[in-house]
């Protein structure tokens, strides 16, 4: 019988791809192990005898949930096939994280083991073209619009899946710190905003262009929404089928709660 793994990074995505699935084999990178979740470990220096064990137990299909750090790689702990892997892993890692991946998703389609995306497993976790909730303002549509904007011209350098912009001024890019760290140096730097009284501000998240998005899509959640509040903003707008919103009901929640706007934007905007 055809079995799913759940390939399981760190955040709250993993346990609810997990409960979706209903029963899933679990695995995560050894010491990356999203909280409560159980989760049988392995390690990339391994990775083909890994691969080997998901055909065993009849494993045809695996989704990644969660976000997966780079290992510190031991050379003396590579069995001697998973090490015939690595100029090819490592030549791609000098393109960026993202290349990285592909390689990764690549060895495991090339044994046989087709990885699905969120979109396929749980398409109730990515919203649509829509407002959730509030209304954003002709000026935080433009400030979205912006967003985007600067979102699609950074693509290419792999930087990060989220900015904010305020008065049609960017406020902040998200870097390898993550979304909380550019939230609270938005918070501290409410002042820049040219303004006092106008468009408090916009955060956005997508996509990078061309990102594989069986992988690694941005991820919002309740956390978001009161991160974004305590940093003054007006709401949160996302690429529309492009983002995954953990606990809509308690994000939405929040937002209404903060008089925030949850918009799923459309690619062309409204």
């Amino acid at each position: 019988m055809s079995r799913i793994a759940v390939i399981a990074g760190q955040g709250a995505l993993a346990p609810a791809i997990i409960a979706a699935l209903g029963d899933p084999l679990v695995y995560a990178l050894e010491g990356f192990a999203p909280d409560g979740v159980a989760a049988a470990p392995f390690r990339l220096e391994r990775l083909v005898p890994f691969l080997d064990s998901l055909i065993d137990q009849g494993v045809e299909r695996v989704v990644f949930a969660g976000a997966i750090r780079r290992p510190r790689l031991e050379p003396e702990a590579f069995d001697a096939r998973t090490a015939q892997l690595v100029p090819r892993i490592m030549m791609a890692m000098q393109s960026g994280d993202d290349a990285a991946l592909r390689a990764v998703l690549d060895v495991f389609e090339e044994n046989g083991l087709k990885i699905c995306s969120v979109n396929e497993i749980a398409p109730e976790l990515i919203p649509e073209d829509g407002i959730l909730t509030g209304a954003p303002s002709e000026a935080d549509q433009r400030d979205a619009d912006r967003a985007a904007a600067i979102l699609a011209a950074l693509g290419g350098l792999d930087i990060g899946q989220g900015a904010v912009v305020a008065q049609g001024l960017c406020m902040a890019i998200e870097t390898l710190p993550g979304t909380a760290a550019m939230l609270d140096f938005v918070a501290c730097h409410a002042d820049l905003r040219p303004n006092p009284k106008g468009a408090r501000g916009v955060f956005y998240k997508a996509p990078k262009p061309g990102q594989d998005r069986r992988i690694d899509l941005p991820t919002l959640g309740p956390d978001s929404v009161t991160q974004a509040a305590a940093a003054g903003l007006a709401g949160i707008a996302w690429e529309a089928g492009g983002v995954i919103l953990l606990d809509r009901v308690e994000s939405i929640r929040r937002a209404e709660t903060a008089g925030m706007f949850l918009w799923a934007r459309s690619p062309m905007g409204i």
